[in-house]
């Protein structure tokens, strides 16, 4: 059995072209697309994170601010950027990066984003149009997922998911998105984490895996079924300076259908989704 990659760029590519003619006409008729983009940590990874956003942004004419402050700095500060960008009219959309320090709530955050520029649905009321299945956005690396799924023919209705990560930016997003009774939806989703007793029995029957959980080698061959489709959405950091995912790749090759490469699989997708985000929030902005 042969084994197909799912390669992120010629799924991107499209979705770029027509981000940028979007963003060639708001452009003409006097609106900038804008990201502003909030960092609050001095990680590589995270920094490394943020500045391929800027040059994706670049690439399609949008514009950036691009906001940094430091890991120790009080929490209220970064409340404050967060509320200030939101009123600021000359901003459309907001991301901030996460994982946040150590003393900075998450929720803080979600409750101080103005939801119309929330690009991530972070905000309590984008979480709720997510689940029920009317969003303004969807988030960029489950929107990602969803593309890649779509482009390869991988048929998701009926079909038994294992999500492996529950958290608030990826796993859950995800999962509510693949419980759609709309197409790319209509999926049976199982939810495994940390704390799931025997992760092999969960990932050993299902028809795709997705796994976001931040932990190099947590998935390998032996803990799929033959024809099983892969997708890793993680990108974890080795100390010299590689990035791997979730699963170990050659021996997940071996047993799975169609398998995503990491890098080069679900990330410039997901950046491709992320600047169609800003382009909607820049034309809900202006009022089209």
């Amino acid at each position: 059995m042969s084994t197909e990659l799912l390669r992120g760029e010629p799924v991107a590519a499209p979705i770029h072209e027509r981000v940028a003619e979007r963003v060639q006409t708001l452009r003409e008729e006097g609106t900038m697309p804008t990201l502003a983009t909030v960092l609050m940590s001095d990680d590589s990874a995270d920094e490394c994170f943020v500045e391929l956003k800027h040059e994706t942004c670049a690439d399609v004419g949008i514009a950036t601010r691009d906001v940094r402050l430091e890991p120790d700095a009080p929490a209220e500060r970064l409340y404050r950027e967060v509320e200030r960008l939101g009123e600021t009219s000359a901003v459309d959309a907001v991301f901030v990066q996460v994982p946040l320090p150590d003393g900075v709530s998450l929720t803080g955050v979600r409750r101080r984003l103005e939801p119309t520029k929330d690009v991530d649905c972070l905000h309590p009321e984008n979480v709720g149009r997510l689940v029920a299945g009317e969003p303004w956005f969807v988030p960029a690396t489950t929107a990602a997922v969803c593309r890649l799924l779509s482009a390869y023919d991988v048929p998701v209705p009926g079909a038994d998911v294992v999500v492996v990560g529950r958290s608030d930016v990826i796993g859950k997003p995800l999962a509510n998105r693949l419980l759609w009774d709309q197409s790319g939806g209509n999926a049976t989703v199982t939810v495994c984490h940390s704390r799931t007793t025997g992760l092999a029995a969960y990932t050993r029957r299902a028809d795709i895996v997705v796994t976001a959980a931040g932990a190099p080698g947590l998935v390998d061959g032996s803990m799929l079924t033959r024809g099983t489709v892969v997708v890793d959405v993680s990108a974890n950091r080795r100390p010299d300076g590689g990035v791997v995912g979730d699963v170990v790749f050659e021996s997940a090759a071996e047993k799975a259908s169609a398998i995503t490469p990491v890098p080069g699989g679900v990330g410039p997708v997901t950046l491709a989704a992320l600047v169609e985000n800003v382009v909607r929030a820049a034309t809900r902005c202006n009022g089209d």
